[in-house]
């Protein structure tokens, strides 16, 4: 590869440039009209408007990144996450225009993107998946028999779902009622497809993610557990690894299903196998992520693996240049997501300009952001601005470090949700583990209700 084009912005696009960068890839940053000052354009090799502000005629707009990486000759394409990431049509025209696709077979997309295909498939297959209706619920007569068959509480999901919308808790039949439309509404305006399923509700679940690498000569590896069950709305805000209520046989058994889950789907490149862990320590299939996670960081300080450089030499036809057994996994690491919000009035978004700012540093601690001093953080895109991530011997060190980084972190200018973060990594129950996916309604947000 020579020059990759970055379908994407801020601090995702930020770090596939600083990858490239130091294996001597040349790079193309693209940019609306909103984002013209972005640190990745000026990172970059070679910066290129692709749009006005609004995303869909910008970061979405398949023809104008196809026609940017045309134009300076990029030969290949990384998306990030978020955007056209996970969209198996955009994967599909790079290929057919002769343009690498950073990422697993536009097939392979499109037969993970729905989830309850997805899910039906590794049941077949013997992956353990958590009860529901097979396949996408067609109207309300046949959710009504579903929810019967299975029990209330149940989940009514998107089937193209992602990012935590299109999900609602039902635990009744009146309930049931009241948000099948909805949901295939909110369905329809978040992913064009109404498409909806139903799964049993898993009381105080562990969320748990499985990295994987595939490369395209057969070869998978799992790269340990992420614990991902501090979250908002489905939203994640704090991950870590290792996961200390997990044991070494029980990762071994985590870590193998994910890998026969990515040999199922015919997988290549870097995906996320997430699972529901229960108080049984039961753990079900949710669905598999096609493209690179927010929190992959975690998963790097860990293991010492650079997960873009291992995306961008497999997507070139490397073979992945260690096995199994070879993947050292040391001390624990935490990453906070920081988002311009403010908690205080229900986590409005808080763009504007950053008049001072100052990011903590020190041994054991990483800084992924795009932002700088004097940056105009737009109100069109997504609220995450930065990611602290600290690395310990241990997780009550790592733990400390993340306290003293959230405290030495200036941004003035605009909220943050710094403080809320802040709150969390010193809550008693977090620090003792006494948590699951309900942990900030139920501790952080009572007083609220």
């Amino acid at each position: 590869m020579n020059k990759i084009l970055i379908a994407n912005r801020g601090e995702i696009a930020v770090r596939i440039i600083r990858a490239c960068k130091e294996m001597n890839i040349k790079t193309v940053a693209v940019y609306s009209e909103s984002d013209k000052e972005a640190l990745h354009t000026k990172l970059a090799d070679e910066a290129i408007c692709i749009g006005p502000a609004n995303s869909k005629q910008s970061y979405l707009n398949i023809k104008n990144i196809i026609e940017a990486a045309n134009i300076t000759k990029a030969d290949s394409i990384h998306p990030g996450f978020g955007f056209l990431s996970e969209n198996s049509q955009f994967a599909k025209i790079c290929k057919e225009s002769n343009i690498k696709f950073i990422g697993p077979k536009p097939e392979v997309i499109d037969l993970l993107g729905n989830k309850s295909h997805s899910k039906e498939l590794m049941k077949k297959e013997g992956i353990p998946v958590i009860p529901g209706s097979d396949g996408s619920i067609k109207n309300l007569k046949a959710a009504i028999l579903v929810c019967e068959k299975i029990g209330y509480p149940v989940l009514l999901k998107a089937a193209a779902g992602g990012g935590g919308k299109g999900i609602r808790i039902v635990n009744n039949f009146e309930e049931l009622e009241k948000n099948y439309n909805i949901v295939k509404q909110e369905a329809k305006n978040s992913f064009n497809d109404d498409e909806i399923y139903i799964e049993k509700y898993i009381k105080e679940p562990r969320h748990i993610e499985i990295q994987i690498l595939a490369d395209e000569h057969g070869n998978i590896v799992h790269l340990g557990e992420r614990d991902c069950t501090i979250q908002r709305n489905h939203q994640k805000l704090i991950e870590e690894t290792p996961s200390t209520i997990i044991d070494e046989k029980l990762r071994n058994r985590m870590g193998n299903i994910a890998v026969k889950a990515a040999k199922i789907a015919g997988y290549t490149n870097c995906g996320t196998v997430e699972f529901l862990l229960d108080n049984d320590k039961n753990f079900y299939f949710m669905e598999m992520n096609t493209r690179i996670q927010v929190e992959h960081a975690i998963t790097e300080m860990r293991t010492g693996i650079d997960l873009i450089k291992e995306q961008i030499r497999i997507a070139a036809g490397e073979k992945l240049k260690f096995k199994q057994k070879e993947i050292e996994f040391r001390g624990h690491s935490i990453e906070c997501r920081i988002n311009a919000e403010n908690p205080n009035k229900n986590f409005m978004p808080s763009p504007g300009k950053i008049n001072e700012i100052n990011l903590p540093g020190g041994n054991g601690i990483r800084i992924d952001t795009a932002i700088y001093n004097g940056y105009t953080v737009p109100s069109n895109y997504d609220s995450m601005i930065a990611k602290i991530i600290t690395y310990g011997s241990n997780r009550n060190e790592a733990i400390s470090k993340m306290k003293r980084a959230l405290e030495e972190l200036v941004i003035d200018g605009i909220e943050t949700n710094r403080d809320f973060l802040f709150d969390i990594i010193r809550n008693p129950n977090f620090i003792r583990e006494k948590f699951d996916t309900s942990f900030i309604e139920k501790e952080m947000l009572k007083g609220d209700k």
